[in-house]
């Protein structure tokens, strides 16, 4: 059968694919070849600018040829290293065997033994896979959270002064504005975002066990730990980790992975919250010609993309969870269980994508709906209570949380007139009584 979006098993790759290409070239398969291919060329490079005596020879003019080994990469040069993966049955390997074939006719002579030379495949691969996952976080991701939050911002700042009936407990309280509420998600997503880009992007980069050993044997004259800190700082961008196993430790990149559920979990939060303003009818939703909202009734809009982003972002945080508490371990100096995880390292973030895109196309539809909220808050004329026991505590009135407790708590509705009438049975100063009846739901509502 010929793969299209609808033989996809994953819906990342199928139905939600118009989301997510935007991140295959960081995590498909072709992807991560190519960043081993430029791990492996640029190592190269960095050896011929040693220089060790053996590659002292080579002309940087070979650079821009070599280079293009991973800037011009193409599906069929994936194909040719996948064919060549067919007889090693070693991914790594068959990178090595790529390059080497490709430029064997380009005067670089037996200098291609050095390619690969003294490297275990984890030190291509935890350094591939961390700049993969980098690029797109700093290209990607990080922009479309940005996005969202700024997207937020300006419904905060829309609505700063639409007064709000607050909800405690589910129960009617002390008003709010919805502008504030919207902005309590702005900064708590503004305070984990900070926390997320100040995570490194850790590298292994050591040999077989993380000593350098084969390198230090060949060479003992040379200080292969400033050469390997300053390849994957400089040439690689990435954080080199200093003493490891065969294998990167994961803590930095589990960290990567918890901060993006903190973020994953407040964004929950911000779905249900927004669904049950909906439910509430405070919003309403721009209708878009020819959509249905259900095959049975045909009334109903429903907060559809709030629940695909919800539900996407739980998928997420399962993934993340699961990453972030297996990649931190491995027996003695390395097991295998990382590597089967990490191809799957793209799935989290793609639905984390797929979440965002829905937020901010359900964020795009919203109506407030004042004449509802309005009506709420003029139906819960007792939440101005706190407010009036505040002021007569002020004023040294005897018991005054007990005498609006003794209003308030009773099955009668409470309402304008009913505040005012208890106002007037106060033994206060008209002064007072006059400031207390200034006080609404609508404008109670705090700095």
């Amino acid at each position: 059968m010929d793969f299209n979006n609808l033989n996809a098993i994953s819906p990342i790759d199928g139905r939600y694919r118009r989301h997510t290409e935007s991140i295959e070239k960081y995590f498909s398969e072709a992807a991560l070849i190519q960043y081993r291919i430029k791990v492996e060329v640029e190592y190269f490079i960095a050896l011929c600018e040693l220089p060790l005596p053996q590659l002292k020879d080579v002309d940087p003019s070979m650079y821009p040829t070599l280079r293009g080994l991973y800037l011009n990469f193409k599906n069929e040069d994936a194909a040719r290293v996948k064919e060549i993966e067919k007889v090693t049955n070693h991914d790594v390997k068959a990178v090595e065997y790529f390059i080497k074939e490709k430029i064997a006719d380009v005067g670089l002579g037996e200098s291609i033994e050095f390619i690969h030379f003294g490297l275990t495949s984890q030190d291509i691969n935890n350094t591939a896979i961390p700049l993969s996952i980098k690029n797109a976080m700093e290209e990607v991701l990080l922009p479309e959270l940005e996005s969202t939050i700024k997207q937020l911002s300006d419904l905060a700042n829309d609505w700063k002064n639409i007064p709000l009936l607050a909800r405690t407990h589910g129960q009617p309280a002390s008003p709010t504005r919805m502008g504030k509420e919207i902005n309590v998600f702005v900064e708590r997503l503004n305070i984990q975002l900070a926390q997320l880009k100040s995570i490194p992007y850790s590298a292994k980069f050591g040999g077989a066990t993380g000593n350098l050993n084969a390198h230090h044997v060949a060479y003992p004259e040379v200080n292969w730990t400033d050469f390997a800190n300053n390849f994957v700082t400089n040439s690689l961008t990435l954080s080199r980790s200093q003493t490891t196993t065969q294998i990167e430790h994961y803590d930095n990149l589990a960290a990567l992975f918890d901060a993006n559920k903190r973020i994953n979990t407040i964004l929950i939060d911000l779905d249900r919250d927004i669904w049950t303003y909906i439910s509430m009818d405070y919003f309403k939703q721009v209708i878009k010609e020819g959509e249905i909202g259900s095959s049975a009734m045909p009334h109903k809009v429903n907060p559809i993309d709030f629940e695909n982003s919800e539900g996407n972002l739980g998928i997420t945080n399962a993934l993340f969870e699961h990453l972030a508490g297996k990649l931190p371990i491995s027996r003695l100096q390395r097991d295998l269980t990382d590597s089967t995880v990490l191809r799957n390292v793209g799935v989290p973030f793609g639905h984390q994508l797929i979440a965002l895109k829905s937020l901010q196309k359900g964020l795009g539809k919203l109506i407030i709906n004042e004449e509802k909220i309005k009506a709420d808050l003029e139906n819960n004329w007792a939440v101005v209570a706190e407010a009036i026991q505040t002021v007569l505590r002020r004023e040294g009135f005897p018991k005054p949380y007990e005498a609006l407790k003794e209003l308030t708590r009773t099955n009668e509705r409470i309402s304008e007139d009913s505040i005012r009438r208890f106002i007037e049975t106060l033994a206060v100063s008209e002064e007072i009584k006059n400031e207390l009846k200034l006080i609404s739901p609508y404008n109670y509502t705090g700095i």
